[in-house]
């Protein structure tokens, strides 16, 4: 599906890192002459895409979970996630669909803050699989995409909190990677050995994801 949020129309002048209070990450490709990769074009609207739309979610029995190889798997409910810290992160956002959205400012808890639960990770552990409530949705990255300073578990943008068509409650965010990526609905991370596929990876697009050398299709 594709449509966007009419709220969410971006004003002119384009945000700048420097514009960022202190406090804020600035993802480093927001430093770039040039902040739109190859193949892109920038969007000022707020698109919408999902394979198969917003799922059903009961806040009652929502958890987020960190699993595999890991020294101590975690489960939190929605309000222990929220008694976390706090992290906000100024980044663009570029979908495999040749679109970008620049100067986007996210909320949530920090990826590395989140897997501190879970004591220490094993040396074997290179890949995460993050699973979704969508439909068993699943998408692989690399651990050092996953634990990026400016990655982040987002249950805001812009200020406000997401919708449904765009994660909520919570949704995984890896500004470096394309879009697909950065899973709405999350629901699991997985770290394992081997780097296994998930949903689209394992219907064409690439394993890794790439932006800035369209690592689109046919990684795997």
């Amino acid at each position: 599906m594709f449509e966007f949020e009419l709220n969410k129309f971006q004003a002119e002048p384009l945000r700048l890192p420097a514009d960022q209070p202190p406090g804020v990450i600035v993802s480093p490709d927001t430093h770039r002459a040039q902040r739109i990769p190859p193949g892109q074009s920038r969007t000022r609207k707020w698109p919408v895409l999902d394979a198969s739309g917003p799922p059903q979610i009961d806040m009652a029995h929502w958890r987020i979970e960190l699993c595999g190889l890991v020294e101590k798997e975690v489960s939190l409910t929605w309000d222990q996630f929220n008694t976390l810290p706090k992290v906000e992160v100024f980044s663009d956002f570029h979908c495999v669909t040749r679109w970008s959205r620049l100067g986007n400012l996210w909320s949530g808890v920090s990826t590395t803050e989140l897997v501190k639960l879970a004591g220490t990770i094993s040396p074997r552990a290179k890949y995460v699989l993050v699973h979704g409530y969508d439909h068993g949705w699943t998408t692989n990255l690399p651990l050092d995409m996953f634990l990026a300073p400016d990655a982040l578990i987002a249950t805001h943008h812009d200020g406000e909190p997401l919708t449904a068509e765009h994660g909520a409650p919570a949704r995984l965010i890896v500004p470096l990677l394309y879009a697909w990526k950065s899973a709405k609905w999350i629901g699991a991370i997985e770290f394992t050995e081997d780097d296994r596929p998930g949903f689209w990876e394992r219907n064409g697009y690439h394993m890794n994801g790439n932006p800035w050398t369209e690592e689109r299709f046919g990684g795997y």
